[in-house]
C-alpha cells in the first residue's frame, strides 16, 4: 500500500512539473500577465470567473495587452477603446475565430453562426443577413410587427393598474414573439404553454455560465458528461427547444409557399438550391442551430437592455421626466412612434444608448480566436490563441468618456443638445464577428422605449428608495429581479 501512494505522489509531482515546465515555455512567447499556477493557472486571482471588473484592474499592473490563464490554457485580454478597435476593426480577419470549448460543442456542436467558424460561419452569416434583410430588417414593415408586439406589452403594464409587478416576464415573452415572427412566420399567445417552454429553455441555455458545473465541465468533460448531475436538466431544455424547431421545420416543409414568408421558408428554399453542391453548407441540422441562435440572441439580449432601462429610468425620474418632456412635445398622445424618428428626440436616443453603455450586459464580449498567426502591437499572436476584447474596458474607458462610473445621457449629447456618435460605442461589438441582430435591437430598443415612457412613469415599489444597480453574470450581465410600478400617466 505505501508504494502505491509513493508512486501516486511521484505521479502528481511530474505531471504538475510537466505543466509547470510547458507554461514557462509557452510564456516566452506570450503578453506579460500574472504568473500561473500549474493546472489552475490563474483561477485563484480570477476568483474562478472571468470579472471584466478584474481584468481592467489587472491592466493597470500588466498593460492593456496581457496573459491569463485559466487553468492550462491561456488567454490573450485586451482592454480599452483603442487596443480593442485595432483588433476587432484593423485586425477583424485574424481575430475573426470563435473558440469553442466542451460544453459549447455538447449543445450547439460546429454549426450555426454564433460558434461556427471558417466557411461555415461565413456562408451562414451571409445568407443569414441577406434573409433578415428580405423579412425586413431595416423596413418599415419589421417595424410594424414591433410596434404591434409593442402594444402587447402596453395593454399588460395597464392591467396591472400601477401594483408592483416584475417585469421580465412580459418582457421577454414580447420580445421572443418579434423573433418568432421573423423565424416562423406567426406569434404566439404570450400564455400558450410551448411558447413559455421556449421561452424558459432559451433562458437556461443562455444563463448556463451561472451553474457551478460549467466550469467542471469544461475541464473534466468526459466525467461530467456520464454524472448524473444538474447538468441533465439543462440538457433536457435544449432537446425540448431543438425538439420544437425540428417540428416547425416539418410544418414547413408540409406547407412551403411558392413565395417564403419566413427565415425558415428561405432556409429551405436554399437547401434545395444548393442540393448536390459539396460546397454547400445548408442542412437541416444546420437550419436547427441558426433558429435556435436567432431564437437565443434575438430575446435575450434585447430583454436584458429594457430590464435595465426600466430599472433606470425607476431610479432616475428627473431624466426619464425629461425623456416623457421630449416624447410628448414631439409625438403627442397619438402619433405613432417610428425609428427614424429618433433624430427628433435627442435626449430620448441619448438614454437609450447611454443604458447600452452603462449597463453593458456583454461584459467582456464573446471570446475571440486568432485564426492566423499575426504580430499586434508589438506582441506575436499564435494561431488558436483565444483573445478576449473586454468590451467593458472600452464603454469605460476614462479617456473616451467623461464620467464612466455614472449614469450620464450626456455623454451622447453636445453642448446644444444634439445627439452625438460615439466612437468608443461598442456595445454589439465590431469587425467580422459584430452582433448579428443588431439593427433589430436598435429598432426594437427604440420603439419599446418610447413606447413605454410614453404610456407609464416607473417608480420603485413603496417603502424600496432605490432598486438593486449591480449585475448578476450570466449570458449577459442582468439586473437583480426587481418589481416596479408602472402607473398611467
Amino acid at each position: 500500500m505505501l508504494l502505491v501512494s509513493e508512486l501516486f505522489l511521484a505521479l502528481v509531482v511530474c505531471i504538475l512539473l510537466a505543466q509547470f515546465l510547458k507554461q514557462r515555455w509557452m510564456i516566452r512567447r506570450l503578453p506579460p500577465g500574472p504568473t500561473p499556477l500549474p493546472l489552475i493557472g490563474n483561477l485563484l486571482l480570477t476568483k474562478f470567473k472571468l470579472n471584466h471588473d478584474i481584468l481592467i484592474q489587472l491592466a493597470k499592473t500588466y498593460g492593456d495587452v496581457f496573459t491569463i490563464w485559466l487553468g492550462g490554457k491561456p488567454m490573450i485580454v485586451l482592454n480599452g477603446y483603442q487596443t480593442v478597435r485595432n483588433a476587432l476593426i484593423s485586425h477583424s480577419e485574424q481575430f475573426s475565430g470563435r473558440p469553442t470549448n466542451p460544453l459549447t460543442v455538447a449543445f450547439v456542436g460546429t454549426n450555426g453562426i454564433l460558434f461556427s467558424n471558417g466557411h461555415t460561419w461565413k456562408q451562414q452569416r451571409r445568407f443569414g443577413m441577406t434573409t433578415m434583410r428580405n423579412l425586413g430588417l431595416g423596413k418599415k414593415s419589421l417595424e410594424v410587427q414591433i410596434r404591434g408586439v409593442s402594444e402587447q406589452l402596453l395593454e399588460f403594464f395597464s392591467s396591472e393598474k400601477g401594483k408592483a409587478m416584475d417585469p421580465a416576464r412580459p418582457i421577454v415573452n414580447c420580445v421572443a414573439n418579434v423573433i418568432s415572427s421573423v423565424v416562423f412566420g406567426h406569434c404566439f399567445n404570450i400564455n400558450d404553454s410551448t411558447f413559455q417552454q421556449l421561452v424558459k429553455a432559451t433562458s437556461s441555455v443562455v444563463n448556463i455560465r451561472t451553474q457551478w458545473w460549467s466550469r467542471l465541465y469544461e475541464a473534466f468533460p468526459f466525467l461530467m458528461s456520464r454524472l448524473p448531475l444538474p447538468q441533465y436538466r439543462v440538457f433536457e431544455e435544449w432537446e425540448k427547444l431543438r425538439s420544437y424547431m425540428k417540428q416547425e421545420i416539418k410544418t414547413h416543409q408540409e406547407n412551403l409557399p411558392d413565395e417564403p414568408q419566413d427565415f425558415i421558408d428561405y432556409y429551405l428554399r436554399q437547401i434545395a438550391q444548393t442540393k448536390g453542391d459539396p460546397s454547400s453548407t445548408y442542412e437541416e441540422a444546420s437550419l436547427v442551430q441558426v433558429v435556435a441562435d436567432l431564437f437565443f440572441a434575438g430575446s435575450e439580449t434585447t430583454t436584458t437592455t429594457l430590464r435595465w432601462a426600466l430599472l433606470h429610468m425607476a431610479n432616475n425620474p428627473e431624466i426619464q421626466g425629461k425623456v416623457q418632456q421630449e416624447l410628448d412635445a414631439v409625438f403627442g398622445d397619438s402619433q405613432i412612434i417610428h425609428y427614424e424618428d429618433r433624430q427628433k428626440v435627442p435626449y430620448t436616443n441619448a438614454v437609450i444608448h447611454e443604458i447600452q453603455r452603462y449597463c453593458n450586459i456583454a461584459g467582456l464580449g464573446v471570446p475571440r480566436k486568432c485564426i492566423k498567426e499575426t504580430t499586434f502591437q508589438g506582441f506575436h499572436i499564435e494561431k488558436g490563441v483565444i483573445v478576449i476584447p473586454n468590451l467593458s474596458s472600452v464603454l469605460n474607458d476614462p479617456e473616451q468618456w467623461e464620467t464612466p462610473g455614472q449614469f450620464n445621457p450626456g455623454h451622447f449629447l453636445d453642448k446644444e443638445g444634439n445627439f452625438v456618435n460615439r466612437a468608443a460605442f461598442f456595445p454589439f461589438g465590431a469587425g467580422h464577428r459584430v452582433c448579428f441582430g443588431e439593427q433589430m435591437a436598435r429598432v426594437e430598443l427604440f420603439i419599446f422605449f418610447s413606447s413605454l415612457l410614453r404610456a407609464f412613469n416607473f417608480r420603485p415599489p413603496e417603502g424600496v428608495k432605490k432598486l438593486k444597480e449591480d449585475y448578476i453574470i450570466g449570458g449577459t450581465l442582468q439586473p437583480h429581479p426587481y418589481k416596479v410600478c408602472a402607473i398611467p400617466r
